[in-house]
């Protein structure tokens, strides 16, 4: 059953996410999907921001198709236009892929110059016209394609607020449900009462919602990320029970399998990012079946 079926069916999906470096041997990507492929049925690629991430992409996705999983391509709209979009987009599909996660924002009516105010290229409306013309077999110009594509497309979305959803932030959620999303990705979970918020303020859109599961492996890797990747990436209570055990890999998997068993009653899925510890996930995910 693929994710586009298994989301129509309201079923509970679990995917999780690979990175695949330039260069890398095809063994060595065999390797890290074995040790994931019995728990994940669909992988996410994030996007290579590099010259040549085109071919990169695609050639994991492909990777991963060999490999009986389904490829979901992270795409950011930033710094993109339709004719880069509709290119990337008409590559995956020829190598018959079908999942697409999206992260976009619209323009930005701040800033000090005109590269700042004209960020974000792509919005949502001009990315889902992309998406539209390539179902119907066509381009961007009208021009007839050898055939039509199915796409199963979902948005990436900031659950951390809880039920206190900005308006203009819960306006985009149901425009982009309204364009054709079909599943939300939130930002990581680390509060499941906060999480419910969310869940139950956004219930009457109608768009299943798949948790992100951040595994964090030990405190270092944790402080790592607030200190280098996002300030309060993990949040301090969070942080806080690490550093006062005197067990932090107890605690640590205690706290992971805490939120991973309490997110199955509360949304539609799972999505792991595993921060190079693949093997966690069956870990976490033990005997449950989802």
């Amino acid at each position: 059953m693929s994710l586009a079926e298994r989301l129509k069916q309201k079923g509970f999906v679990i995917t999780s996410e690979i990175f695949f470096p330039l260069g890398t041997e095809p063994q060595e990507l065999f390797d890290r999907i074995d040790r994931i492929k019995m728990e994940i049925k669909a992988l996410g690629i994030p996007e290579i921001d590099i010259e040549g991430w085109v071919t990169e992409t695609i050639r994991a996705g492909r990777v991963l198709k060999d490999q009986q999983l389904e490829p979901i391509l992270l795409i950011n709209c930033r710094e993109k236009s339709r004719i880069d979009l509709q290119e990337f987009l008409l590559q995956a599909f020829e190598a018959g892929i079908e999942n697409i996660l999206t992260f976009v924002e619209d323009y930005r009516i701040t800033g000090d110059s005109l590269q700042e105010l004209m960020f974000f290229h792509v919005d949502k409306g001009k990315f889902f016209s992309v998406v539209d013309q390539l179902r119907n077999g066509r381009d961007i110009t009208g021009k007839t394609l050898p055939q039509k594509h199915s796409v199963c497309i979902g948005a990436g979305v900031d659950a951390s607020w809880g039920s206190e959803i900005p308006d203009m932030a819960l306006k985009e959620m149901e425009e982009l449900a309204g364009l054709g999303t079909q599943y939300f990705l939130t930002t990581p979970v680390f509060d499941l009462d906060l999480f419910e918020q969310f869940v139950k303020k956004v219930a009457p859109i109608q768009v299943p919602v798949v948790a992100e599961v951040l595994l964090i492996r030990s405190l270092e890797v944790g402080l790592f990320l607030n200190g280098h990747v996002k300030a309060g990436r993990i949040p301090s209570h969070f942080m806080e029970r690490l550093m006062k055990t005197s067990d932090r890999e107890k605690a640590m998997k205690e706290m992971m399998h805490q939120l991973v068993n309490g997110l199955r009653n509360l949304c539609e899925g799972i999505h792991f990012v595993p921060v190079e510890s693949e093997e966690q996930i069956s870990k976490h995910l033990g005997d449950k079946k989802f």
